[in-house]
């Protein structure tokens, strides 16, 4: 069984984003692991770990249009599943 069981990935495009800033949110207010936070001032790439999806992608939607969003159970994947 896995800790945190959505393998939550999605784009974040807008105007002066700052990955840092959007990584520490995260970081702080969700419970989860595996953050990734990477792009520029337009376009960040998020991927997280979380058994909340929802909050990530709400937060997100606070800093710009969200796009390219995929959500994958990972213990159906690991089941041999689809995910």
């Amino acid at each position: 069984m896995l800790e945190y069981k959505f393998d939550t990935q999605l784009l974040i495009e807008g105007t002066d984003l700052d990955e840092d800033e959007i990584n520490d949110y995260i970081t702080e207010h969700f419970r989860g692991d595996c953050l990734l936070a990477v792009g520029d001032e337009e376009l960040i790439k998020i991927h997280f770990h979380t058994n909340e999806p929802w909050q990530v992608l709400e937060y997100a939607a606070t800093k710009g249009e969200i796009y390219d969003i995929v959500v994958e159970n990972m213990e159906r994947q690991e089941q041999g599943l689809k995910g």
